[in-house]
């Protein structure tokens, strides 16, 4: 078994560690404080981590025990091996995760290069790194914070304090946001992102598979308010035959050939997909999307006025977070709300390519195995099984099948009734916030009291889950509510069987009914986990077979458990497989974008560095001039509108003497008046015009490059729609894709003539620059 020859090869690791840990037992506090120097100064003498890692983790282990009163298990150290090596580390729920982290971070932070531990939120960041800071502090290694969720962020100095610890705890979403605004900065003294050289991510699969479908984006100044996102919900709700004008799976809706047709006629064009109507098919999509991928009381509520979106992670109503690329709007007007400003997009990653900026990655998590292959794919990470300490005890039963939802949820409450009646606590896992208000209202009427999982901070969400171990306790959550918090069972609740974990239903893969099963059965306790399914739920109705389906209908319910329980696997199978075809096709459409955002940054350290900028201002004139004056329909008022918008907001008229045939006269001409402008600048700055002129190439490549950004993201909602066609949209998306490219570096010198000649520039008294971007 491959698991088990990789275990076995660390067994000479783990004995190494014991080995050194032997040796420390005896030192006072000030001897293995002063270790940490030896361990610093052998890498630097060339001491690699791997020789260096048996003293290391023996170290760390013994003082965690001396602060904590914990001697680390030896699973713990297998774990620990297993991060160090750039793997993931499979460790169940209670194995002791957050310590065993502990013990590569403080290898790696030997090296001075940045090292990270990053968690999917911000409670479990700063819980995790308060409950570490006094060993790290011990290890005379520092630790940085970098969360500042719900409060004022910091300034750019601040920030870089932060990120210059050894050890920095963060979350997914903050580093990435962080990434981005880096890279916004207009100069060098508002740099603070720090190098990315290793990093163990807490719940992998929920950071590396389950949270990639959505990028990071930062929104910008609003777009013009269109009239579009009206008629295109108008003409979208005419179309009631799925099949006929439109295909809507899980993630993505297109109109079929029938449907382009009606859109065609509808709105009096020969060709949906002319370049001329660009914007129309986006907002077709995304009303398409408003109204048969988004469903009301499951992935969004209308809540005074407005659009509240829930976290189809935890059930929780997202607050302050609104869906891009004009999606929310969209679905406003489908809810016949006026439509709130549509924000340009300015900067985006995925968390993919976020992650793989890594020099080094590793993970931990209590269920990644069954996705090592995507693991191994995207991220080169193998995915090592590590043994629990205690033998599992809970009981994991066979699913209750039933071919209603009504006889589903009667059979659900009948086993919450029977275990609470004997005081055995109850974690009841739903699906969605929907159905946990179900089953809290069912609860109430039968009078039984019970904790509904709504919390609106982590921190009150791992309170409640905490607690769901409590005799006679009944805790209703959704299936990734509290993930990250041990469930501890209360005195006596043991004699009475442990925690029932009790799930309404299969989820979209393997990985979180393990996650959900995996809530019992902690270091040893016991407990039991059981599956209910009705033929009427979510996941068959959307992937089971429906052949088969109808053929177990007209049976009257007379087939075989075991031909049942294929069904409803073969549609786990099938939802789990869509998503992982939706996070390739994520990151095989994101790669245009990363290639053109690295050229993009790069580009843009260099202008922030003094020494780098070299720029040739009479080819920036040559070229910009040369596109205006081989264009066919020259002309003189072309000539002119152009000079206003470019050179000179005083130019009235061209000179009379002037040749208005003879291009190159036209031309020198024009040249001139550039010319005269930036020399005027350049007596007037003198030695700041250098700074000036670095100033003016940043702002034009940023504002290129944020309409270079904004147009690649509709452009990949305009192609989502051609799926129906014979054209392969991924194929046509990279290759307009790099033909906007070049369109944008034509910008960048047009938009940088521009601020060189109109751009109003004053000197303060202390020789301040005040530049007024034209």
């Amino acid at each position: 078994m491959r698991t088990s020859y990789q275990l076995r090869r660390l067994k000479p690791i783990l004995a190494q560690i014991k080995q050194e840990a032997s040796k420390l037992q005896s030192l006072s506090e000030q001897a293995l404080r002063e270790k940490t120097s030896l361990l610093k100064r052998a890498f630097n003498q060339g001491q690699s981590l791997d020789n260096l890692l048996p003293q290391a983790f023996a170290l760390a282990r013994e003082v965690i025990f001396r602060q904590r009163a914990l001697y680390l298990y030896d699973v713990q150290l297998l774990g620990a091996i297993v991060l160090h090596q750039g793997n993931i580390a499979e460790m169940k729920t209670g194995e002791g995760k957050t310590l065993t982290a502990v013990l590569p971070l403080y290898l790696h932070a030997l090296t001075g290069k940045r090292t990270f531990l990053i968690t999917p939120n911000a409670y479990l960041a700063q819980r995790d790194a308060a409950e570490v800071a006094p060993i790290f502090d011990f290890l005379g290694i520092t630790l940085g914070v970098a969360v500042w969720e719900g409060e004022k962020a910091p300034d750019a100095q601040k920030k870089r304090a932060i990120y210059q610890a050894d050890v920095v705890y963060t979350t997914s979403s903050q580093l990435g946001f962080d990434y981005l605004m880096d890279n916004l900065a207009d100069r060098q003294a508002n740099k603070f992102f720090p190098s990315l050289d290793y990093a163990i991510i807490d719940e992998a699969d929920t950071v590396l598979l389950d949270m990639v479908q959505t990028p990071l984006i930062i929104s910008g100044a609003p777009r013009v308010q269109s009239n579009l996102y009206q008629m295109a919900d108008q003409f979208v709700s005419t179309l009631d035959d799925r099949g006929i004008y439109y295909h809507a799976g899980k993630k993505e809706v297109w109109l079929t050939e029938i449907g382009i047709k009606e859109a065609e006629r509808f709105f009096n064009i020969e060709h949906l997909y002319a370049p001329a109507y660009f914007d129309l098919v986006r907002h077709l999509m995304l009303a398409l999307k408003a109204h048969y991928l988004y469903l009301k009381q499951k992935d969004y509520l209308v809540k005074n006025e407005e659009i509240k979106l829930i976290d189809q992670q935890t059930g929780r109503l997202l607050t302050g977070t609104k869906l891009q690329g004009g999606l929310h709007q969209a679905l406003e007007v489908k809810e016949q709300l006026p439509p709130s400003p549509e924000l340009r997009t300015v900067a985006t990653i995925t968390y993919q390519n976020l992650f793989l900026l890594f020099e080094q990655l590793a993970g931990m998590t209590g269920t990644g195995k069954t996705a090592e292959g995507e693991f191994l794919e995207v991220y080169q990470m193998a995915v090592v099984s590590i043994p629990t300490h205690r033998p599992v005890q809970r009981r994991d039963l066979p699913d209750r099948i039933y071919p209603s939802l009504t006889e589903k949820i009667g059979a659900v409450l009948s086993l919450v009734q029977a275990c609470h009646k004997k005081g055995q606590p109850v974690l009841l896992v739903t699906g969605s916030l929907t159905m946990s208000q179900l089953y809290s209202n069912l609860l109430l009427s039968q009078g039984l009291a019970h904790t509904l999982l709504n919390a609106k901070s982590g921190a009150r969400e791992a309170e409640i889950i905490a607690g769901a171990g409590a005799y006679g306790a009944i805790t209703i959550a959704t299936q990734m509510a509290g993930r990250g918090t041990d469930i501890i069972l209360e005195a006596g609740v043991r004699e009475l069987g442990g925690l029932a974990v009790i799930a309404t239903e299969r989820f979209a893969n393997e990985r979180i009914d393990l996650q959900i099963r995996g809530r019992a059965g902690r270091q040893g306790d016991p407990g039991f986990s059981q599956f209910f399914v009705s033929l009427e739920d979510d996941l068959l109705e959307e992937y089971g077979n429906k052949r088969q389906l109808k053929k177990w209908r007209q049976s009257g319910g007379n087939k075989r458990y075991r031909s049942l329980y294929r069904l409803v696997k073969e549609a786990q199978a099938k939802s789990d497989k869509l998503g992982q075809l939706q996070r390739a096709n994520a990151l095989a459409f994101d790669k245009s974008i990363k290639f053109q955002r690295d050229l993009v940054y790069h580009q843009r350290d260099a202008l922030l560095r003094e020494d780098q900028l070299q720029l040739d201002l009479e080819q920036l004139v040559e070229q910009a001039l040369h596109r205006l004056f081989q264009s066919e329909n020259l002309s003189e008022q072309v000539v002119e509108r152009y000079i206003l918008d470019h050179v000179s907001y005083r130019f009235q008229s061209l000179p009379s003497h002037l040749d208005l045939q003879d291009k190159m006269a036209l031309k020198a001409y024009t040249q001139q008046l550039i010319r005269d402008k930036i020399e005027q600048k350049q007596r007037y700055l003198g030695q700041d015009f250098a700074v000036f002129l670095r100033l003016a190439s940043l702002k034009a490549l940023d504002e290129a490059w944020i309409e270079e950004v904004d147009y690649l993201q509709q452009l990949r909602l305009v192609l989502s729609g051609v799926s129906a066609s014979q054209t392969n949209p991924l194929f046509d998306y990279h290759q307009q894709a790099h033909q906007a490219y070049l369109k944008m570096q034509e910008r960048v010198q047009d938009y940088l003539l521009t601020y060189l000649c109109l751009s109003e520039v004053e000197k303060t008294s202390n020789g301040r620059l005040i530049i007024y971007f034209g």
